[in-house]
């Protein structure tokens, strides 16, 4: 690919009213959410923000790296605010309790096997499911 055929960034978001209710819903909550049950919460709060408002901005924000997505083992994604630091996640696939964990030994072997086959600028995501404490 040239430089030519690279997609150009996407202007900043307009801190629309809508749009600020989205990311201060986020802050209220740890834990990873679907944009349904997050639209519920603003519906909770008397928010009037639709779905796909909802859809269209966190989708926004998950490309700017503000906010994480999983996929869950079902296929629907799940966002929170994301931390600063590159992690990876430990999700109970019961309750969705997370756990940011930092994997050197994941960095490395993700090194290694770039560098084996060649490869440079490489970014990966690791998502690990079980069952917490609480629910086991």
């Amino acid at each position: 690919m040239t430089s030519t055929d690279a997609t150009p960034p996407l202007p900043p978001l307009r801190p629309t009213r809508q749009r600020r209710a989205v990311v201060e819903a986020m802050a209220s909550f740890a834990d990873f959410r679907s944009a349904q049950e997050i639209h519920e919460l603003l519906g909770e709060r008397g928010e009037q923000v639709g779905l796909a408002t909802v859809y269209r901005t966190l989708q926004r924000l998950a490309d700017a790296g503000e906010v994480d997505v999983l996929r869950t083992e079902d296929g629907e994604a799940i966002y929170r605010r994301c931390s600063d630091s590159h992690h990876h996640h430990l999700v109970c696939r019961s309750c969705g309790a997370t756990v940011e964990v930092e994997g050197p030994t994941v960095e490395r072997w993700t090194s290694a096997i770039a560098a084996e086959h060649g490869y440079a600028d490489v970014s990966h995501a690791l998502e690990i499911f079980g069952t917490c404490p609480r629910c086991r």
